[in-house]
């Protein structure tokens, strides 16, 4: 029952984390918006690559930290499930990708699709070793 209370809470942050920064990320593309072919605004997903590394980071993070200070495990799962879960989206990440898609934006789709991946990985290797 902790562990459940601890992800919902930790998750409702995460939750709350991540309209911070897709808010952030909209009023400033909002001031300097490009427009593309046909009068549509251009984008790029700042907000969910942002959430996503840092979700990786975070996680990282975690693995190390609770074990290090001997937490229990639902430390570790409140903050990996609920705070990450709630911060980060595969489901915008992929959505987006697809819109450039659509927009045949084809080099800023497969870099989307990169920077995700390896800035991903990286934020979970740098999480973890300076956990350690």
């Amino acid at each position: 029952m902790m562990a459940a209370a601890l992800v919902g809470v930790f998750g409702a942050a995460g939750t709350l984390l991540r309209f911070a920064v897709d808010t952030w990320f909209a009023h400033r593309a909002a001031r300097s918006a490009a427009v593309g072919p046909g009068g549509t605004l251009r984008h790029w997903p700042w907000a969910t690559l942002t959430v996503n590394v840092s979700g990786c980071l975070i996680i990282g993070l975690s693995i190390g930290i609770t074990g290090r200070l001997g937490l229990a495990a639902e430390w570790h799962t409140a903050v990996a499930t609920g705070l990450a879960g709630g911060l980060t989206t595969f489901s915008s990440w992929t959505t987006a990708t697809v819109r450039l898609l659509t927009e045949s934006r084809f080099a800023a789709a497969a870099l989307n699709l990169v920077a995700n991946l390896l800035l991903g990985f990286a934020a979970a290797a740098v999480g973890i070793a300076l956990a350690s």
